[in-house]
């Protein structure tokens, strides 16, 4: 979990949150060597930026999640924004993933069938907004309108910053697939889709709606 400390001004108020499975649980479809980088090194340079852009600063009172949406409206502090929304949405993508992902809770399959036409045409649409985001950014299933939806965002946006709940994502930064996938982001976000993703994770952000 993210943090907020008191005194802020004495050590990190952000803290990296620990990954919820081990850095090679992921592969084949998710290398080690990727989550070593990504997670280790561009999620971690997020949340020490973060730390650096609030030192002294009353915005390093605020919890994450307020952060991010107290300063996309503060075009003063874009760069607090990218740092902040960058954290939360990374935090949120590993807990989107599982070793033994892929499997749906029968309620949250039904709501898939129902607002997709079924579970294939679901993976079809999603994959699809996974290739289609031009550039840096995130793909999305969220609750829109009582309805399942999929959305993308560029760079460091994120539903939240909307008003809508995002019950998954995959991310689509190069950072998150070259490696293991070269310019081959439909493969990976394929992949990702339909062994990786925790159904568990996007039911309970479902119910606590």
């Amino acid at each position: 979990m993210y943090t907020t400390d008191p005194n802020a001004t004495k050590r990190p108020a952000f803290e990296l949150p620990t990954l919820p499975f081990d850095e090679d649980a992921l592969e084949p479809v998710i290398s080690g060597r990727t989550m070593a980088i990504h997670y280790g090194e561009h999620h971690r340079t997020y949340v020490e930026k973060l730390n650096d852009l609030v030192q002294d600063d009353e915005l390093a009172l605020v919890p994450l999640d307020e952060l991010v949406r107290k300063t996309a409206h503060m075009p003063s502090r874009r760069d607090v924004f990218n740092a902040a929304s960058q954290a939360w949405n990374h935090h949120f993508y590993w807990r989107s993933l599982a070793p033994g992902g892929g499997r749906l809770p029968k309620a949250l399959l039904v709501r898939v069938n129902r607002d997709f036409g079924g579970y294939e045409q679901f993976v079809d649409g999603f994959v699809a907004a996974c290739v289609r985001q031009f550039g840096s950014g995130w793909a999305w299933l969220v609750l829109e309108g009582g309805k399942l939806e999929i959305t993308t965002t560029s760079n460091a946006d994120s539903p939240i910053v909307h008003g809508i709940p995002p019950l998954l994502t995959v991310d689509v930064w190069e950072h998150a697939y070259y490696l293991d996938y070269q310019h081959q982001r439909e493969t990976y976000a394929r992949k990702v889709i339909e062994t990786r993703l925790n159904w568990d994770f996007a039911a309970q952000n479902l119910r606590d709606q």
